[in-house]
């Protein structure tokens, strides 16, 4: 029910994921009648594999975190989460309030050992056909160098289990290279990990490398981390809506509407794989089960792509993996 548009996205990216998985069973929380209306046209081998679970109400997306959890109860969010907990679904999608979401999550699900708190996680392409893991993604906007540390040990350990990356290279973003530069928790941070045997720490990145795949990685607070990625996003989509308005200007000559679709194709088929509805969806890692969350904004192609991550991480058992990591990790680094 939560996000920018509600039902009218969640629905249909529901029925698009369940017709390109057949494994696949989703439970939709919310209002039954929204969710019913937007169901009538649906194809009944579709509908077998789904099913609507009624909630009261819905945490509004600008409420505070912590009075929407302590008025949460019959909520749309709080009922999924607790279907999770109760092991009758295996994992909660969400594009609602990312606060409530995170403190929720926390108290049903509860984090994992040796971890304080969870953090958001998403996997990013980058320019050497590769993958980055980044993470802080806004659960927690201050981190001091503890959690900086255990952030680096769920990435790590992440893009072993997800990526198959035998002893990915693991950095802190800054403000420069330099040993000198940044905050006290970051430089904290950067001399644990040092210290750490367990942790291929290569040091510091400055934002300008988030794409570049340099790391493996990259580990930063929640503030940082949110306002690094939604800018990336936001010049994505700049970058991508350029060329869609080019190629519907007013007439041109034969030869440059032709050259301007042979150049479109191409910088699309480069370029393509950075378009943020691919990669939507963050992972809450440390929690002892699958939460996803979804951007707000999110389109029903995006949402179903976190669909399809929260299915891939079930299937990985990436909670159950971090945590064995954690156990053996952990303790040596602390």
């Amino acid at each position: 029910m939560g996000g920018d548009f509600g039902p009218c996205v969640t629905v249909p990216a529901a029925m698009q994921a369940l017709a390109s998985n057949s494994q696949l069973h989703l439970l939709l929380v919310g209002n039954p009648d929204n969710i019913s209306s937007l169901l009538a046209k649906a194809d009944s081998a579709l509908m077998a594999r789904l099913q609507i679970i009624p909630a009261e109400s819905v945490i509004a997306s600008d409420a505070r975190p912590s009075h929407a959890i302590r008025h949460s109860r019959g909520s749309s969010m709080r009922v999924a989460l607790e279907l999770v907990k109760e092991g009758r679904a295996e994992a909660c999608i969400s594009a609602g309030n990312t606060g409530a979401l995170m403190g929720l999550s926390k108290l049903l699900l509860k984090p994992l050992d040796g971890i304080e708190r969870p953090a958001l996680m998403t996997v990013l392409p980058n320019q050497q056909q590769g993958k980055t893991v980044v993470l802080d993604l806004g659960a927690n906007v201050e981190s001091d160098s503890a959690m900086l540390v255990q952030f680096a040990i769920m990435g790590a350990v992440a893009a072993e289990e997800v990526l198959a990356i035998d002893t990915p290279r693991v950095a802190l973003l800054n403000i420069g290279e330099e040993e000198t530069k940044g905050l006290d928790s970051i430089r904290e941070a950067a001399a644990i990990l040092r210290k750490s045997p367990e942790i291929n720490y290569i040091g510091y990145l400055e934002g300008n490398d988030l794409l570049t795949g340099k790391t493996d990685v990259l580990v930063c607070d929640g503030f940082v981390g949110n306002v690094t990625l939604k800018t990336m996003e936001g010049v994505v989509r700049m970058f991508l809506s350029l060329l869609k308005s080019q190629s519907e200007s007013k007439k041109r000559a034969w030869w440059l509407t032709l050259l301007g679709r042979f150049l479109k194709k191409r910088l699309v088929k480069r370029f393509g794989h950075l378009n943020p509805d691919q990669y939507n969806g963050a992972c809450l890692l440390g929690l002892r089960g699958t939460v996803i969350k979804s951007h707000g904004s999110a389109n029903q192609r995006a949402f179903a792509a976190a669909i399809e991550q929260a299915e891939q991480a079930v299937r990985r058992q990436v909670p159950e993996r971090i945590a064995a990591r954690l156990r053996a990790v952990l303790p040596k680094s602390d």
